[in-house]
């Protein structure tokens, strides 16, 4: 029997890439739910009809969450007592689940995964794939955890997965929790912390006298080089006048405890500030 999915923010930014891949797909009667008048706006424009929430809630046989963080907790509050029982409800982010934001029903499943989106290196030759950042043209990564459910739930909802942010090389199985540590954690404490570190010290470059384009050009080659290096994609060293830079760098720049960021009670507090926009301290 052919699975009726209810796909919610359908015409946000995220919903409506995959509106676009699941509304190519057979295998689906796909139910596209959104309240925003850009988004449905948005929806016509892929001639893709919207669907009244109350509907598509009766209908659904899998439900997709991609909408705001904000707002998760009231819209899933707002459809999971309403959800056939056997339904599976899908979260596109780990912060929502993992602070508690999915209302309890031990008669559904809940399944949640994440685009790791294209990776630096790649194999694309497609112009038009080379430059895709985010998935849906050119080849990507995927996260997958089942939080709740049978194994045959997990199937289900890596197969879903796998068609919303096709095409898909690898899915990679974890926990929320696993998932949490990845993001916010890793690539967005870290690493767009680290990352806007990194433009600021070009802006700064260029502020003393060195011409923009040569800083960008230089910065942005030396990048590639250096997660060649880390990421073990190239098989060579660092000279040893770099390794003391970085010694010094990290002495200079760097907390001492920074891998505190971490800890599950850090990572607790940086989900409730995703999903509830209060910063505790």
């Amino acid at each position: 029997m052919t699975k009726t999915i209810a796909l919610f923010g359908a015409g946000g930014k995220i919903g409506s890439r995959i509106a676009r891949l699941l509304s190519q797909d057979s295998a689906y009667r796909t139910l596209f739910v959104e309240g925003g008048e850009a988004g449905r706006a948005r929806l016509q424009e892929m001639n893709l009809t919207p669907t009244p929430a109350e509907d598509a809630i009766g209908d659904a046989d899998v439900v997709i969450l991609a909408v705001p963080d904000l707002l998760i907790g009231k819209i899933a509050g707002e459809i999971v007592p309403h959800l056939k029982s056997g339904s599976m409800v899908i979260g596109l982010d780990p912060a929502a689940p993992f602070s508690g934001k999915f209302p309890p029903r031990e008669d559904i499943s809940y399944f949640v995964t994440h685009p790791c989106h294209p990776p630096v290196y790649n194999d694309e030759t497609d112009p038009t794939a080379r430059m895709d950042y985010f998935g849906g043209t050119a080849k990507q990564n995927i996260v997958c955890a089942i939080m709740q459910g049978t194994e045959s739930d997990y199937a289900l909802g890596e197969e879903i997965a796998r068609k919303m942010f096709a095409p898909v090389m690898k899915a990679h199985r974890v926990t929320v929790e696993q998932m949490a540590i990845l993001e916010p954690a890793l690539v967005e404490t870290i690493t767009i912390t680290c990352m806007t570190v990194i433009r600021e010290a070009m802006d700064e470059a260029i502020k003393r006298g060195v011409p923009p384009e040569a800083a960008q050009d230089f910065l942005l080659g030396h990048i590639n080089i250096d997660i060649a290096i880390l990421f073990g994609f190239l098989n060579a060293q660092f000279s040893d006048g770099a390794k003391m830079a970085v010694k010094r760098g990290m002495e200079q720049i760097i907390q001492p405890d920074w891998k505190k960021v971490f800890e599950p009670e850090n990572v607790m507090r940086e989900v409730k500030i995703i999903t509830e926009g209060v910063q505790n301290r």
